[in-house]
């Protein structure tokens, strides 16, 4: 009778290690939600403010359109543009930033681009045109 329970026992215990796992099933949804409708597009990094006329330069709009910044960018891969360094809020600019939703002035202010940025706000590598 012992030996019969050690063999059960036994049978049982390998029977739980050698049954396959069951397979969990995960999902996972990422929603990011529509751009911010910003007349003259917004910063690259969250949480994605309105920026000024005059940040970006003419490469970032197709027709007169922004052509979107971080995960909301639909132009080419690899794409580096120029931005206005003093009207980036992380450089030190505290002026006015327009609302969202806000019309575009009729007459657009001229671009004197200092930097190059990517899509996510990262520098251009030294070099880079």
């Amino acid at each position: 009778m012992k030996t019969l329970r050690v063999v059960v026992l036994t049978t049982i215990a390998a029977g739980c290690l050698f049954t396959p796992a069951r397979k969990a099933d995960a999902q996972v949804a990422v929603s990011i939600g529509e751009p911010p409708v910003c007349p003259y597009g917004y910063y690259e990094v969250p949480p994605y403010n309105c920026a000024p006329d005059g940040y970006y330069g003419p490469e970032w709009f197709s027709g007169g359109i922004f052509i979107g910044a971080g995960p909301w960018f639909h132009g080419p891969e690899h794409f580096y543009g120029h931005v206005d360094h003093h009207f980036d809020y992380r450089k030190g600019y505290h002026g006015a930033l327009p609302a969202r939703g806000e019309h575009p002035a009729e007459h657009r202010a001229e671009f004197h681009g200092n930097a190059m940025h990517d899509v996510h706000g990262h520098e251009a590598p030294r070099g880079h045109k």
